[in-house]
């Protein structure tokens, strides 16, 4: 139940968005062809000329359509000025136009037709009666002739089969153009510089990795001045870091320096259910690239097409491997006049096939960390320029209290402060809004369940516990609230917040964690003599952070310095199926022993702590009850200083 240190979201500005050029998105300098060019747009030309010519030919779309009766009542009358007859359907045309006999149907047209039942011609004297009236008659045997019954029954078909087997032929070419043209051209975006384009100072932090990349900058600017002694730039630069660090925004910024056109693809996007499309949008990709160059390819999230070939249960001859193939080949391909540089990013490079990180391809690999105190206030400025902030907002304070965060995390941070400062009616963002953020992104929401008494005691003891062992462990983060408010999916959250930035942990730092993670199911055994369901989440953490000790770190003397592969790295590769454990079963059994030793002395410790301040986990418990919620000002009153780390390396109040 209690929080761990900030995991953090991603790092720096978010961009300007770059004006997308009118070029089409492969890269061409024309507009993508439409799927209706070429012969379809003559088949669908030839088929609707067919259709309106047979409508307009047909006998019952000349005139009104009238009843018998009422026809050879006018014919009677001598209104019928000339007869055409198409087999069982007569036309004709009136010689003034009668009213209708059914007024909802309207004026009736100087045309008319009906339908004869067979025999009417010679059986009801037609003949006879328009012969004396002198009315001309003109006969066909059919309405329909023998040509149009060729053309619906033989020659719609032959020119249907004659249209699919040239586009059969045109698609044999899988970058012909043809009835699959547009599905294997490249998805890629293409950005043209502009005067508002990203440049390095939109990005906050992250002062390594951009000078890093102002050498591939000056490249692009300046080719000579490298080719001048025989140097040449990298093809492929790799941006590395967990997500949310900014390595995208930090790709557009490189081309936005450099004033050079800018392609951006998903690595997703290169894969389709056929085999071959992805290496096809590959090579549409690359050839645009060399005829905009100088330019940049920046492919996002390279990990879901450049993962290790060979492995799991799949063979080497599905579309993945076969667009990884064609990766490979054509950035092996580049010539070194070509100023195409590949930018790719990835938050798991240890996925990524060996080739593709060999020197010739991507020759340099530039880690993207969470940004550090200065970076991480620097960030907070950028995304907060368009919010208006309070007299008392202190970004200083704010950055030091996000240790761990990414640049994502604190662009989420300003924001769902400023949807608290909306929610509440206020014209300006203040510390207290982004203080309920930060509890927010930490902790989730608040929840509406109601506990019965039983269950908000359980509850306050057992975070109780968390918070007197962090308090009285000096090796473990400060305390910085703890709440019995349902958050997120916890009944209680204790918060715990770095004093420092830190980047390696000692063994007794983790000796404590564990402590203090099993100090609320030993609060609850204390008080109610019982265990709950609640620590699932506490145990969880708990064993893991020792079998990680014993098996990775070497932190066991029974063990001693060695590191047993547990099959967890990569799961989804499929490694484990056919790799073997690198151990025996007696090792096994040794290092589940000396987890479970480490998980049994935290949690006696865990105990004899709470029996020997008592009191003061009481305290905090009815306090808990009475407020729900408290910080460290109120932990302070309750239970006296926290115990801090002395220059002797012991803890001291």
């Amino acid at each position: 139940m209690s929080s761990p240190p900030p995991e953090s979201p991603r790092s720096s500005p978010p961009p300007d968005k770059p004006t997308r050029s009118s070029k089409g998105p492969s890269g061409g300098d024309d507009k993508p062809r439409s799927p209706l060019a070429g012969p379809w747009l003559i088949v669908i030309l030839i088929l609707g000329i067919l259709l309106i010519w047979m409508w307009r030919s047909s006998p019952t779309n000349t005139g009104s359509t009238v009843k018998y009766s009422f026809f050879r009542a006018q014919l009677a009358e001598g209104n019928v000025k000339e007869v055409r007859i198409y087999g069982d359907i007569l036309t004709g045309e009136w010689k003034t136009v009668p009213p209708s006999p059914n007024p909802k149907d309207g004026q009736l047209k100087p045309r008319f037709n009906t339908v004869l039942l067979p025999g009417y011609v010679t059986d009801d004297g037609l003949y006879p009666l328009m012969d004396k009236q002198g009315i001309v008659v003109d006969v066909e045997k059919t309405s329909i002739g023998a040509g149009t019954q060729m053309i619906f029954w033989l020659g719609i078909p032959l020119l249907m089969f004659v249209v699919f087997w040239f586009l059969i032929r045109r698609a044999s070419d899988p970058m012909g153009g043809g009835m699959m043209g547009g599905f294997t051209r490249s998805s890629a975006k293409r950005f043209e510089p502009n005067d508002e384009r990203t440049t390095f100072d939109d990005v906050a932090a992250m002062e390594q990795a951009k000078r890093e990349l102002q050498e591939v900058v000056e490249f692009l600017k300046n080719p000579a001045k490298f080719q001048r002694l025989g140097a040449q730039i990298p093809k492929g630069v790799l941006l590395m870091g967990p997500p949310g660090t900014g390595k995208t925004l930090l790709a557009r910024a490189t081309a936005g320096e450099a004033g050079v056109p800018f392609f951006s693809i998903n690595g997703s996007e290169f894969i389709q259910m056929f085999v071959g499309v992805g290496a096809s949008r590959v090579r549409d990709l690359f050839q645009n690239a060399k005829q905009a160059s100088p330019c940049i390819v920046f492919i996002d999230e390279i990990d879901a097409v450049g993962r290790v070939r060979g492995a799991g249960l799949g063979g080497g001859h599905d579309e993945r491997e076969q667009t990884l193939n064609q990766i490979l080949s054509e950035m092996d391909g580049f010539q070194q006049n070509e100023a195409v540089i590949v930018l790719a990013a990835t938050n798991r490079p240890d996925v990524l096939d060996p080739a593709l990180l060999r020197p010739g391809r991507f020759d340099r690999h530039i880690t993207i960390d969470r940004p550090a105190a200065a970076g991480r206030v620097g960030i907070l400025k950028v995304h907060c320029r368009k919010v208006p902030l309070a007299d008392d907002i202190d970004l200083e304070e704010i950055g030091a209290g996000t240790i761990g965060f990414s640049g994502a995390d604190l662009r989420n941070l300003v924001n769902e402060a400023a949807l608290n400062a909306t929610r509440e009616g206020k014209s300006a963002v203040d510390m207290e809004d982004f203080e309920s953020a930060r509890d927010r992104v930490l902790m989730g929401t608040t929840r509406e369940e109601i506990l019965n008494e039983h269950e908000r005691e359980m509850t306050a003891y057992h975070e109780s516990g968390h918070a007197l062992l962090a308090w009285l462990l000096p090796e473990v983060d400060s305390v910085h609230k703890v709440t019995i408010i349902p958050r997120g999916r916890a009944l209680g959250v204790t918060q715990l917040v770095p004093d420092e930035e830190r980047f390696h942990i000692g063994e007794k730092r983790l000796h404590s964690q564990i402590v203090m993670m099993l100090g609320g199911r030993a609060a609850e055994k204390l008080v109610f003599d019982e265990f709950s369901a609640g620590a699932e989440d506490d145990l969880k953490r708990a064993t893991d952070i020792a079998r990680r000790m014993v098996a990775h770190w070497g932190m066991s003397e029974v063990i001693g310095p060695v590191a047993f592969r547990q099959g967890e790295e990569h799961p989804f590769l499929g490694k484990e199926i056919h790799e073997q454990r690198q151990f025996s079963e007696e090792t096994a059994r040794i290092i589940d022993q000396e987890v479970q030793r480490f998980l049994t002395t935290g949690a006696d410790r865990a105990t004899e702590l709470l029996i020997k301040h008592r009191e003061e986990l009481n305290r905090v418990a009815a306090a808990l009850l009475e407020n729900e919620s408290l910080g460290k000002p109120e932990l302070i009153e309750l239970i006296g200083e926290r115990v801090t780390i002395g220059a002797d390396g012991n803890g001291q109040e």
